[in-house]
């Protein structure tokens, strides 16, 4: 399964997201953001790989919605409702993203 996490900087919730599952076994997972600022920015190319989802707020979902609308029709979005107050790696973070993401595995 292909897995996309996103946020809107891509540096720290997604991008923590990403390192915690980069080499597991069974699955491939990238990580994107939604700003212009973004290390890796969303694109419609991403978006059609990712077989799942997950978002960290409700805005991400929105702004998806509103510019790849065609792209994400089919797509199993996930909001994870984590707000932008954690550092890269933090280990609130990382617990907080196994316990929402090890369901889906």
């Amino acid at each position: 399964m292909n897995i996309l996490f996103i946020c809107s900087r891509n540096k720290k919730r997604s991008a923590t997201a990403e390192a915690i599952f980069r080499n597991h076994a069974i699955h491939s997972v990238q990580s994107a953001g939604t700003e212009e600022s973004a290390v890796h920015r969303v694109n419609e190319k991403l978006l059609l790989w990712a077989d799942i989802i997950f978002v960290m707020e409700k805005r991400h979902k929105q702004r998806l919605a509103e510019k790849y609308h065609a792209a994400i029709a089919d797509k199993h979005i996930i909001i994870m409702d984590i707000p932008d107050e954690y550092a890269y790696m933090d280990a609130e973070l990382v617990a907080m993203i196994e316990d929402i993401v090890q369901p889906y595995l």
